[in-house]
């Protein structure tokens, strides 16, 4: 699995203004929405179900908020990047502004760990993280994750 098998460059976005956690949550549930179709307040209503379980703020600036729900029939991602970083009740009580959400249908559990695995390892590297921060351009930052063999072989 990569990352372009779950996402493509139009759920990829720079956020200028994004306020709170709750906010943001709402804007990606806005983007899966206008991207991919989905219900947004159903996408809103499991990610902050999800939330409820424990902050996916995994530390470092970064947050992987992910929900399983019926309808969807693949694993779909979205990546945010913002300009001004959010409390995100992360792990390590930093304020985040790297944000990948994973929305998988209800019965693929493989896959939906899977692509928390892939998105784990991609920002677990602070060089990639680096590189994302460095940019604001979304078509950048869409190559920048589904392209890093290439790149980091650069």
């Amino acid at each position: 699995m990569d990352l372009k098998d779950i996402m493509n460059s139009a759920a990829v976005r720079f956020s200028l203004h994004t306020s709170s956690k709750k906010r943001l949550l709402q804007e990606i549930s806005e983007q899966a929405a206008s991207v991919y179709g989905l219900e947004s307040a159903e996408v809103l209503s499991a990610l902050i179900e999800r939330e409820k379980l424990g902050s996916t703020g995994v530390g470092r600036g970064v947050a992987i908020p992910h929900a399983r729900f019926k309808g969807l029939d693949r694993v779909y991602g979205f990546f945010t990047r913002l300009e001004k970083p959010v409390d995100f009740d992360a792990m390590d009580r930093q304020p985040v502004d790297l944000i990948f959400t994973i929305l998988a249908p209800q019965k693929e559990g493989a896959e939906h760990l899977k692509a928390l695995a892939l998105v784990s390892r991609t920002l677990r590297s602070e060089t990639t993280c680096a590189k994302l921060r460095a940019n604001v351009d979304t078509s950048t930052l869409y190559a920048l994750l589904t392209h890093l063999d290439t790149i980091q072989a650069a």
